[in-house]
Protein backbone atom coordinates (compact mmCIF):
# COMPACT_ATOMS: atom_id res chain seq x y z
CA UNK A 1 0.00 0.00 0.00
CA UNK A 2 2.77 2.46 0.91
CA UNK A 3 4.59 1.66 -2.31
CA UNK A 4 1.43 2.35 -4.31
CA UNK A 5 0.97 5.70 -2.52
CA UNK A 6 4.64 6.58 -3.14
CA UNK A 7 4.31 5.78 -6.86
CA UNK A 8 1.10 7.85 -7.20
CA UNK A 9 2.52 11.02 -5.62
CA UNK A 10 3.56 13.54 -8.31
CA UNK A 11 6.53 15.92 -8.88
CA UNK A 12 9.53 13.66 -8.44
CA UNK A 13 11.41 13.04 -5.21
CA UNK A 14 10.81 16.49 -3.68
CA UNK A 15 7.08 16.32 -4.38
CA UNK A 16 6.88 12.80 -3.02
CA UNK A 17 8.61 13.83 0.21
CA UNK A 18 6.36 16.88 0.68
CA UNK A 19 3.29 14.84 -0.23
CA UNK A 20 4.26 12.11 2.23
CA UNK A 21 4.68 14.65 5.05
CA UNK A 22 1.32 16.25 4.18
CA UNK A 23 -0.45 12.88 4.10
CA UNK A 24 1.09 11.83 7.43
CA UNK A 25 0.18 15.20 9.01
CA UNK A 26 -3.39 14.97 7.73
CA UNK A 27 -3.70 11.44 9.13
CA UNK A 28 -2.38 12.49 12.55
CA UNK A 29 -4.69 15.54 12.61
CA UNK A 30 -7.69 13.42 11.65
CA UNK A 31 -6.94 10.93 14.40
CA UNK A 32 -6.16 13.62 17.01
CA UNK A 33 -9.15 15.91 16.39
CA UNK A 34 -11.84 13.52 15.12
CA UNK A 35 -11.29 9.85 15.89
CA UNK A 36 -9.78 10.03 19.40
CA UNK A 37 -12.37 12.52 20.79
CA UNK A 38 -15.14 10.35 19.35
CA UNK A 39 -13.69 7.16 20.87
CA UNK A 40 -12.76 8.59 24.30
CA UNK A 41 -16.21 8.13 25.94
CA UNK A 42 -16.26 4.53 24.74
CA UNK A 43 -12.97 3.63 26.46
CA UNK A 44 -12.91 2.53 30.13
CA UNK A 45 -9.81 4.52 31.22
CA UNK A 46 -11.76 6.99 33.40
CA UNK A 47 -14.16 4.40 34.83
CA UNK A 48 -12.56 4.07 38.27
CA UNK A 49 -14.51 2.85 41.28
CA UNK A 50 -13.09 3.08 44.78
CA UNK A 51 -14.94 1.27 47.53
CA UNK A 52 -14.50 0.95 51.29
CA UNK A 53 -14.70 -2.86 51.15
CA UNK A 54 -11.03 -3.24 50.28
CA UNK A 55 -8.77 -5.07 52.73
CA UNK A 56 -5.94 -3.38 54.56
CA UNK A 57 -2.75 -3.55 52.46
CA UNK A 58 -0.24 -5.90 54.01
CA UNK A 59 -2.79 -7.47 56.33
CA UNK A 60 -3.79 -11.13 56.49
CA UNK A 61 -6.12 -12.44 53.82
CA UNK A 62 -8.89 -13.21 56.32
CA UNK A 63 -9.67 -9.55 56.92
CA UNK A 64 -8.16 -9.54 60.45
CA UNK A 65 -5.33 -7.03 60.47
CA UNK A 66 -3.84 -8.43 63.70
CA UNK A 67 -4.03 -5.08 65.52
CA UNK A 68 -5.29 -5.55 69.06
CA UNK A 69 -4.63 -2.12 70.63
CA UNK A 70 -7.00 0.84 70.86
CA UNK A 71 -4.85 3.13 68.70
CA UNK A 72 -5.10 2.85 64.93
CA UNK A 73 -1.98 1.48 63.25
CA UNK A 74 0.61 4.06 62.31
CA UNK A 75 -0.11 6.61 65.06
CA UNK A 76 3.07 5.83 67.01
CA UNK A 77 5.35 7.34 64.34
CA UNK A 78 6.61 10.92 64.31
CA UNK A 79 6.50 12.62 60.95
CA UNK A 80 9.82 14.20 59.91
CA UNK A 81 8.05 17.28 58.54
CA UNK A 82 5.55 19.90 59.63
CA UNK A 83 1.94 19.17 58.71
CA UNK A 84 0.63 22.61 59.68
CA UNK A 85 2.43 24.77 57.11
CA UNK A 86 4.28 24.34 53.82
CA UNK A 87 7.99 24.72 53.07
CA UNK A 88 9.32 24.59 56.60
CA UNK A 89 13.07 24.06 56.91
CA UNK A 90 14.17 20.51 57.70
CA UNK A 91 14.93 19.71 61.34
CA UNK A 92 18.51 20.14 62.43
CA UNK A 93 20.36 16.88 63.18
CA UNK A 94 21.07 16.14 66.82
CA UNK A 95 24.82 16.09 67.50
Amino acid sequence: MYGWIWRKLPFGLAGKLVGSVLLASATVALLWYVVFPWAEPLLPFDDVQVTQDAEVPGGPAGGDSGVTGEEPPGDDHDLPYDTEQNNTPPPSPDR
